[in-house]
């Protein structure tokens, strides 16, 4: 049986560390790729995810169900990745893995992709996160929350604690910069 996060949350309060482990699973990866996305390195990221969950489970009882699970814990990831850049005071430097071996990626692509498809495609992604961490840390979360994990202007809105029409402006304005970087950096490139 399937159960809602709602209802994991209400069966984790009640002591079911089961449940929270379900929530655990089932939101792991969206958290690590928001903060990834967000901070831009791995190490720092799976930090910014281990203590969104710490955090979570400890203020769990606290949860009055105001917010869906997925913005509280959603923000309380922001919040964290915030804190890290706060502390930090480093630019968010976007940079692709270490452990990336074209060999390996072209192997597991699929049979259709050919090799100069896969190299272009990494390539347009690592000028993409070279365009990201150009942004403003607003309009980078605002494209991160919109274009990556397909949350709407208003749920963007709730999670930042902004209005409606400055989500939308920052996401306007992370996208001009966006389109312009790649444009130039494309033309650069050929």
């Amino acid at each position: 049986m399937t159960w809602t996060d709602e209802e994991l949350v209400a069966r984790s309060i009640s002591g079911d560390s089961d449940s929270f482990n379900e929530l655990v699973l089932r939101w792991e990866r969206p958290i690590y790729a928001l903060a990834y996305r967000t901070i831009g390195r791995e190490e720092d990221a799976r930090d910014v995810c281990q203590e969104t969950f710490l955090r979570a489970f400890r203020a769990l009882p606290g949860f009055r169900g105001q917010a869906k699970f997925s913005s509280w814990l959603y923000r309380i990831a922001l919040n964290l990745c915030r804190d890290w850049m706060r502390r930090e005071r480093r630019a968010q430097v976007v940079q692709p893995p270490e452990d990336v071996d074209l060999l390996e990626l072209a192997a597991a692509a699929e049979p259709s992709e050919s090799i100069e498809d896969l190299v272009a495609r990494k390539d347009l992604t690592r000028l993409v996160e070279r365009a990201m961490a150009l942004l403003p840390a607003e309009q980078r979360t605002a494209i991160v929350l919109k274009e990556y994990h397909g949350l709407t202007f208003q749920e963007i809105a709730e999670l930042v604690g902004c209005p409606l029409s400055t989500v939308k402006t920052r996401l306007y304005q992370g996208l001009i910069v966006l389109r312009r970087e790649l444009a130039k950096n494309t033309k650069a490139t050929l």
